[in-house]
């Protein structure tokens, strides 16, 4: 889906005009008319507000255009896992599990590779695999370089 149609339905399914939105977010009716129309798209700053003002990601309202990994456990990311910083900005790097209230759960690549062996072995995936997988994965990752 492009931005055009995410904005558009976004505003209507929460009931906001294009003026309401516009208030809302500190731009022209015009500005909303122009982005549903797909003549152009909101600048970062006004993403960050729309971002707020719909409880979505801005990688959502791009239309997600590439899939987010948490840079500490590499979990794929959604809108109901992403993290969100203490004023509710979304986080776009981490899981909710690993980075929560502005602060990091797991204070060794060891503990957060122990932790998923744990939860995440099962008959189907052993935790020997379990353990070699994130042991590949865990350090690759941003948080962890």
């Amino acid at each position: 889906m492009e931005t055009k149609d995410i904005i558009l339905e976004l505003r209507t399914k929460s009931g906001l005009s294009q003026e309401e939105l516009a208030q809302k977010v500190m731009v022209t009716r015009q500005a909303v008319s122009r982005w549903e129309n797909g003549e152009t798209v909101p600048n970062t700053d006004t993403l960050k507000l729309l971002s707020r003002v719909f409880d979505i990601s801005i990688n959502t309202l791009l239309g997600a255009p590439r899939q987010l990994i948490c840079q500490c456990c590499g979990m794929p990311l959604d809108d109901s896992t992403i993290s969100k910083e203490p004023n509710g900005d979304f986080n776009e790097e981490y899981c909710k599990w690993c980075y929560s209230e502005g602060e990091f759960k797991y204070t060794s690549k060891e503990q957060l590779i122990d932790f998923c062996v744990e939860h995440m072995a099962n008959e189907d995936w052993p935790a020997e695999q379990v353990r070699a997988h994130m042991e590949a994965v865990v350090p690759k990752l941003n948080h962890w370089k």
